[in-house]
């Protein structure tokens, strides 16, 4: 005879996926899409050097150069537009695309404020890389998670590491000089990582640069000072105590430093 106190009970419910049997599958997601300012959208196709600043000090930094020009932006269905403000702004959830010209050469830069998910990673790039635009080169500016590097990271210090595509190891002049290669065994991945791979599927000469921590004044100087003596020479200057005063009024805004899903 069973013993009815120790025998295991029957299922009283369905398991999610015997339940996930009897639901219609999800509707495909709406792919994304560039929309321009301009019909002649052949101008910003081949740009000498795309900029994707994804990184809070990128992003910020970007949001002082006063010379850049709204040219566009990338819309992902997914992510509504509400309490966006007009003028641009840090606290947006927005992916807008900005013109600057240096010496005739065209360099555009991409400010993705909202977070892209792994499975919409690998669509995002291609839209900017390869397929509609196609620059001659690329620098990603992400930051990067204790948990994925390998070594120490002191949050009082700011780093800074890059990795590269074959087509810009080969070059004779790299495009970041300032930053040491990511040591062997970190990890980066989402969309930083699918940016990069489209560069090495295209021969393109990308770089990818992270920094540590993912906030503060000291990592914002230091990437400021690495696009300005190496990438944005046509920048005379930013105002650094302008993007402290920034950053102070940003920390008090849990919507922007304490937003994890940008940085997840």
């Amino acid at each position: 005879m069973e013993d009815i106190l120790t025998e295991i009970p029957p299922p009283s419910r369905f398991f999610l996926e015997d339940l996930n049997n009897f639901c219609p599958p999800s509707p495909p997601l709406p792919s994304p899409f560039l929309l321009f300012s301009t019909p002649k959208r052949e101008k910003y196709s081949r740009p000498s050097l795309l900029i994707i600043a994804m990184s809070s000090p990128s992003l910020q930094v970007f949001h002082h150069v006063s010379s850049k020009t709204l040219v566009g932006t990338l819309i992902l269905p997914e992510i509504p537009f509400s309490g966006n403000s007009v003028e641009p702004s840090l606290k947006d959830k927005s992916c807008n695309i900005y013109a600057l010209n240096e010496d005739d050469n065209l360099i555009m830069i991409v400010s993705v404020q909202y977070p892209v998910t792994a499975e919409r990673s690998h669509a995002v790039a291609k839209l900017l890389i390869g397929e509609q635009i196609i620059p001659e080169k690329v620098l990603i500016l992400d930051s990067i998670r204790s948990s994925n590097f390998r070594g120490r990271l002191s949050p009082d210090e700011a780093f800074a590491f890059k990795l590269e595509s074959s087509a810009e190891r080969k070059a004779n002049a790299p495009l970041v000089k300032c930053a040491d290669y990511l040591p062997s065994g970190s990890v980066v991945d989402g969309l930083a990582a699918a940016l990069l791979s489209r560069c090495q599927l295209n021969k393109i000469r990308g770089t990818l640069c992270v920094s540590w921590p993912e906030v503060g004044v000291s990592v914002i100087s230091l990437v400021k000072s690495l696009l300005l003596k190496d990438v944005l020479s046509c920048v005379k200057n930013i105002d650094m105590k302008k993007l402290e005063e920034e950053f102070l009024k940003l920390g008090r805004s849990k919507d922007f430093l304490l937003d994890s899903e940008l940085y997840t």
